[in-house]
């Protein structure tokens, strides 16, 4: 896989991966950027949760659970000194709806965490990666916003 860079000026970067969807990347004005895009690090824990999220439905597909909300927050810890990586890193995985199989959704996590999702995977190499799993019938608000 490749991933090209192209600087735009300042901090600014657009990122080109095989896909096609471009992304722009920069740095808060304190560091010296516009502050026109995620940082790299937040990227980190943004491609986790797509990871984990993504394994989750697909497998939940599988085992033909219907999702009516899922949503997935993810926090993080980093070290004071350099290089900053992520220390401890959790994961919190909210389903909500009706006849929600608290057996199928444990599983389907557990397999991402253990066996499908890379991001996870390089993660755990440097952090305590953690998760846990809310259920709840209605559909409250999401993580986003909320």
């Amino acid at each position: 896989m490749e991933v090209k860079f192209q600087w735009k000026g300042g901090m600014k970067f657009e990122a080109m991966p095989p896909s096609g969807h471009t992304l722009i990347l920069d740095a808060s004005p304190a560091s010296g950027g516009t502050d026109q895009g995620p940082r790299p690090m937040e990227l980190v824990l943004a491609a986790l949760g797509g990871c984990t999220a993504m394994d989750v439905v697909a497998i939940l597909n599988k085992m033909k659970h219907p999702l009516e909300g899922f949503s997935i927050k993810v926090e993080a810890e980093r070290a004071r000194e350099h290089p900053r990586v992520y220390t401890r890193v959790h994961i919190t995985y909210r389903f909500t709806g009706k006849n929600l199989d608290r057996e199928k959704i444990e599983k389907a996590v557990r397999l991402s965490q253990e066996k499908y999702c890379s991001v996870s995977e390089m993660l755990r190499r440097t952090a305590e990666l953690t998760y846990s799993i809310e259920l709840g019938e209605s559909l409250e608000p999401e993580f986003l916003g909320a």
